[in-house]
């Protein structure tokens, strides 16, 4: 071994383990909520293997959601050129930067932390523009928090995230299957949306009682980043599988003003008005909502 390899070893983070953690928690007198969907990770194989998985590097400015005491991030420091968190509880926000100090003095300065809520972050409130997101995602807000952060910050070209295991299913979901569905759809607008592994409950701090699946998404981009297409498409894709079991042409008639005009706008889309929405692709979606636009049909379209 070199005598510089030996120096960026001495310098690697110390990752957490379980005596560190429950340490941190007790010092803070933090009790998990379910509330805010807290599960601590304290396996450092597991981090490990979620950065590995995001194939982040040197060149990334990685934002992470929900740091927690700091166990993902100190992994995520040793391979990212910075870590960018964001994180809603006041009190772990406010330990992180010293948690970082202590166990990763090399690379403390390539740390921020703000304190906000992710599902309404923007990007004025980071002090740096991500290139990543890596995030263990809180699990009732996941689906929404992780396409706000897709939607909001075009600079992010992956995203690995850990979630619910049927939650992961579902972003991961292709057209035809019984869980083929809105996650599956909307994820999709943003780019390619795969399985990236499994976790275990036992590298969890209250072990859960779910297991944990992780996404990944690489950002394509191939429907521009047009903001009004972004909105009229979600309205399609939550229209047509708000009665899913209904087809196309009746589930979208409130969505189109009324049937024939739901099945004028589905020929248009060069979709079958008698497909249900799980056969029809973000492709389609995106046609389904462009014709709508050129037919003039503006109503019901806020979001």
């Amino acid at each position: 071994m070199s005598h510089n390899e030996q120096v960026t070893n001495d310098d690697a983070p110390r990752l957490l383990g379980p005596a560190e953690i429950r340490a941190l928690a007790a010092e803070l007198d933090v009790r998990p909520t379910k509330t805010l969907g807290q599960n601590f990770v304290h396996d450092a194989n597991t981090v490990r293997r979620i950065v590995t998985a995001s194939g982040i590097g040197a060149d990334d400015v990685v934002l992470e959601v929900g740091p927690g005491l700091g166990s993902l991030t100190l992994a995520l420091l040793e391979k990212a050129g910075r870590v960018v968190a964001v994180e809603i509880d006041r009190k772990l926000a406010a330990r992180l930067p010293q948690t970082i100090a202590e166990f990763a003095p090399a690379q403390a300065a390539n740390f921020d932390i703000v304190t906000a809520d992710a599902m309404t972050v923007h990007p004025d409130d980071l002090p740096h523009a991500p290139t990543a997101l890596v995030a263990n995602l809180p699990y009732n807000v996941a689906v929404p928090v992780l396409l706000h952060l897709m939607a909001e910050f075009p600079t992010i070209g992956t995203a690995l995230v850990m979630v619910q295991a049927e939650v992961a299913d579902r972003l991961a979901a292709t057209p035809g299957g019984r869980i083929y569905g809105v996650p599956s759809v909307k994820a999709r607008f943003f780019g390619d949306v795969a399985r990236a592994g499994s976790i275990g409950t036992h590298v969890f701090w209250p072990e859960p009682k779910i297991q944990s699946g992780l996404v990944r998404i690489d950002r394509r981009d191939a429907f521009g980043t047009d903001r009004d297409l972004r909105v009229r498409t979600f309205a399609a894709i939550d229209a047509a599988f708000a009665q899913r079991r209904k087809t196309l042409r009746s589930a979208l008639s409130s969505w189109a003003g009324s049937a024939p005009q739901a099945e004028t706008l589905l020929r248009a889309a060069d979709i079958d008005p008698g497909l249900r929405g799980e056969r029809c692709s973000i492709d389609d979606f995106v046609r389904l909502a462009q014709a709508r636009k050129d037919a003039g049909i503006d109503g019901g379209v806020t979001r």
